[in-house]
């Protein structure tokens, strides 16, 4: 048996073995299992109820990344994306009035919309056409991003005052203090090359915390939502969601609204979803798979357009599911830095996915503090890529400069790649250089600046 799944997945092209690759599933898993949690409490500011939201979050979650584990065979986790939830339920449910069903409808067209360009292989023709200097900013600005996620979620950094929007948290409080006992413990199994260290680190943070919340009664431990689950054992195990998702009065799959989704008014949601989720995929793929020495010399990730229609696909099965767009996830790279190179990966994530349904508390009591610090040291290792961007070139390092500090300073990874689609076409245009231009990047230029005039700024 272990010889056939070393033969699906090609192990030997890859240079790696079963273990590795369990193990790096458990890693992405642990550090995005809050999704679980957080995706449903989210969209109920749009009305969808938390309990079938959880099952369509995780199932959406189970059907993508199954599937770019065995059909793609790369180490991607999918699953509702952050910020993308956000914009459904504050912006399209709460500021501009539509209906939750109505908005799954616009998701669902989005995908379709999707799947039909990766078909044509237009999504592959333009992922091709981005430098190479904007792929490594990708990576890098990623890894800044996971960093400054992982610093604000553990509380190491907070948000401050208008003059000074950040500032460093309580580090004398408890859940700083084993944050910061989480990073060391990585970051000495690291330094002693010890595989496995960043999900190490993750279960020994996660045991102490719950010896703490337990024994000590530090309800400030977890989540309000999370200790709701922890202290009430009839939770811990119940089908009750997966019943209601499907039938009855808070009944979710299926009740997206295509045909108020088709109208004219929903045009501009329709392109916001469209263009964030294009930039989000692409630069995660991209920049991930930088990290993971999945590109060729030519800087393209060979059989793109695998793993891109199943994110495709993805989008419109969430919406279906009743739940938002859903693509390749940033701790993913969580993943390939515990040695993940094979879908094996991907298939492990999505085994834990299932199981979430019906263990959830299990999965879901990994508290800030514990994966905060694995998307910390992430982020470091993704730095590396900056080496590879040419500094003496300024018509490809102010773009590229320009793509890291944006996704890291926005909070928003679509903001940074699109600006770097136009700066640096404009760059090369003015200095006389057009002919270094790929055609299909003054299409994605195209695209961002849409982005920019029909995103939501408020």
């Amino acid at each position: 048996m272990s010889n056939k799944i070393q033969t699906f997945f090609q192990f030997e092209n890859y240079q790696t073995n079963l273990k590795r690759e369990i193990i790096a599933g458990l890693t992405t898993f642990l550090t995005m299992s809050y999704i679980i949690i957080v995706n449903p409490a989210i969209l109920q500011a749009a009305g969808i109820p938390a309990g079938p939201s959880m099952v369509a979050t995780v199932l959406a979650a189970v059907v993508g990344t199954l599937a770019v584990g065995l059909y793609a065979n790369r180490p991607f986790a999918m699953a509702p994306y952050m910020g993308e939830n956000a914009f459904i339920a504050f912006t399209v449910v709460q500021v501009l009035g539509y209906s939750w069903q109505t908005a799954l409808g616009a998701v669902f067209l989005g995908g379709l919309f999707f799947v039909i360009l990766t078909l044509l292989r237009v999504r592959p023709w333009l992922a091709e056409a981005i430098p190479q200097s904007l792929k490594y900013s990708f990576a890098v600005g990623i890894g800044l991003f996971l960093t400054f996620i992982g610093l604000n979620e553990t509380g190491i950094v907070i948000l401050g005052t208008p003059g000074a929007p950040v500032r460093i948290g309580q580090v004398t409080s408890v859940p700083v203090l084993l944050a910061i006992f989480g990073f060391f413990i990585m970051s000495y199994l690291m330094i002693k090359k010890i595989r496995g260290a960043i999900l190490i680190g993750i279960l020994v943070t996660t045991f102490l915390s719950l010896v703490l919340y337990f024994v000590f009664n530090l309800s400030d431990l977890f989540k309000p939502e999370v200790a709701a689950i922890l202290k009430d054992p009839k939770q811990w195990i119940s089908l009750q969601p997966l019943a209601h998702w499907a039938k009855g009065d808070e009944a979710i799959l299926f009740k997206l609204n295509l045909r108020q989704a088709l109208t004219w008014g929903l045009f501009g949601v329709v392109l916001t979803l469209f263009i964030m989720d294009f930039v989000d995929t692409m630069g995660t793929l991209i920049g991930v798979s930088a990290r993971a020495g999945l590109l060729d010399e030519q800087g393209n990730l060979p059989e793109i357009e695998k793993p891109m229609l199943v994110d495709a696909l993805a989008t419109s099965i969430a919406a279906l599911f009743g739940t938002t767009t859903t693509g390749v996830y940033l701790e993913s790279a969580a993943g390939v830095e515990a040695g993940g190179r094979t879908g094996l990966t991907a298939v492990v994530v999505a085994i834990l996915f299932l199981l979430s349904l019906f263990f959830a508390p299990f999965f879901t009591a990994i508290p800030p503090q514990a994966y905060g610090p694995a998307l910390i040291i992430v982020g470091l290792l993704m730095l590396s890529s900056v080496s590879k961007i040419n500094f003496e070139d300024y018509t490809e390092s102010i773009p590229a400069f320009t793509v890291i500090i944006l996704m890291s300073f926005t909070y928003n990874i679509g903001v940074g790649m699109t600006a770097g689609f136009i700066l640096y076409p404009f760059f090369k245009l003015i200095t006389g250089r057009h002919r270094e231009i790929h055609p299909g990047l003054w299409v994605l230029c195209g695209l961002s600046l849409l982005f920019f005039i029909f995103y939501p700024y408020s």
